[in-house]
């Protein structure tokens, strides 16, 4: 239990404590674990590869038509999303997401899926998870103050992994059992429920406050973009996320199909062996704040993904015996604690030094960047994969992963202390010039 400064006779409750008493932050905390467990079953996925017998390239289309509108209209979007309330943003954009995936299953009973209907709703379908990644990273500080952001991140990202522990193998086993297009009925399911959650919320969102400029999408862009170019703290952060981006359109494209195809694993048995970094990624979650009180943010958040990435290459090593295999890939995943380590600690970061009328802005130039590396890695992982083959391409994209811990290495990052108080947000930036 920690002590006021200003009444030292006077204790006030533990982040943890002020999180479990906040309704509204547990609706939003709800809401956003059903929509993960959703997102994580590879409905998608396993629809292209199951159903419709898709071969590298068609998944590398799949992958790049999910991550194409980061690159088109992401900034715009972070420009809407600080002029507009939040929730009813992350409403709308679950609804959508519902209907979007739900068009799959009547297409496939009246014999009518094709896979260009998957590209369709791959693409409008990461149009509203953008909308929804944006408005939900700015909206989480209106619901909880600055000392707990680190605590109310972690709580998220636990619940995200435990969501991983049974999302992508839940998926795989309900292919296996019944078919791909049952696993895409029960992810649309999941966007109503955490619609109806969202809807829930009570606490009144205060109004954004309007600009003291004449409005301009464009000026509003170019507004955020140069908080972000600015800052040698946030510009690092960008870099990483280019990396992380890269890396991921090639290995996301890539590691089902790698697994079922090349290693041979049903997937059931694919999904229970990426389960075990769920297990891993909540161990991280529920430890990171004490880690970062005893080391640092910076030097966490650096380490973090840098062993991520170095652990990534274990998954072209995973040959032989499928029991061979299958090890090493587990041992792969017994990693991803530090992917957790990062993500808590960036983002906890990133809400806290930019300002509440920028931090949609700024929340779209993180997505967009990732985003947009993303589809240029599924976009390569499709070419790599037909020239040098799918274990090299993976190579390749662990490579950049880790050219994205070496770059945070060199940055500011690693003097990072604590997460600043929002209103210090500026002084803290301008401190690691």
């Amino acid at each position: 239990m920690e002590r006021n400064s200003d009444s030292p006779g006077r204790r006030i409750p533990s982040p943890e404590k002020n999180l479990w008493r906040n309704a509204d932050f547990l609706k939003l905390w709800s809401a956003q674990t059903v929509s993960v467990t959703g997102s994580l079953l590879g409905a998608l996925q396993f629809t292209a590869i199951l159903t419709l017998d898709a071969t590298p390239v068609q998944m590398s289309a799949l992958t790049a038509a999910g991550v194409l509108p980061a690159l088109l209209f992401g900034f715009v979007v972070g420009a809407w999303v600080d002029r507009l309330k939040r929730r009813p943003i992350l409403i709308a954009a679950d609804l959508i997401r519902m209907a979007l995936l739900g068009s799959i299953p009547v297409a496939w009973a009246i014999d009518m899926l094709h896979i260009e209907q998957l590209y369709v709703v791959a693409f409008f379908h990461g149009l509203m998870t953008i909308f929804f990644d944006i408005a939900y990273r700015s909206y989480l500080p209106s619901l909880v103050d600055s000392r707990t952001l680190v605590t109310a991140n972690s709580r998220l990202s636990a619940t995200a992994s435990a969501a991983e522990v049974g999302a992508f193998s839940l998926g795989g086993w309900i292919a296996q059992l019944f078919s791909a297009i049952v696993v895409t009925a029960v992810d649309s399911a999941t966007f109503l429920v955490s619609a109806l959650l969202l809807f829930w919320i009570r606490r009144r969102e205060p109004t954004p406050a309007p600009t003291t400029q004449t409005p301009g999408i464009r000026r509003e862009i170019i507004e955020g973009l140069k908080l972000v170019f600015g800052s040698p703290v946030l510009r690092a952060i960008g870099v990483s996320k280019a990396a992380m981006g890269l890396a991921g359109g090639i290995i996301g494209t890539l590691i089902v199909l790698y697994g079922i195809e090349t290693l041979g694993f049903e997937p059931g048995v694919l999904g229970t062996i990426f389960a075990v970094g769920g297990v891993s990624s909540i161990v991280g979650a529920l430890n990171v704040g004490r880690l970062t009180r005893r080391f640092g943010l910076g030097r966490m958040l650096v380490v973090g993904f840098l062993i991520y990435g170095i652990s990534g290459f274990l998954i072209p090593l995973a040959r032989g015996p499928l029991w061979t295999a299958g090890a090493i890939l587990t041992a792969a995943q017994l990693f991803d604690f530090s992917m957790t380590s990062y993500e808590v600690n960036e983002m906890s970061l990133r809400q806290s030094v930019t300002p509440q009328r920028l931090l949609g802005r700024v929340n779209a130039s993180m997505e967009v960047t990732m985003l947009s590396f993303q589809l240029l890695g599924a976009l390569l992982a499709g070419a790599l994969a037909e020239t040098v083959g799918m274990r090299w391409a993976l190579f390749v994209g662990s490579s950049f992963m880790v050219f994205g811990g070496v770059w945070l290495l060199l940055s500011p990052m690693w003097r990072m202390g604590v997460v600043p108080d929002s209103e210090l947000g500026q002084t803290t930036l301008d401190a690691c010039k």
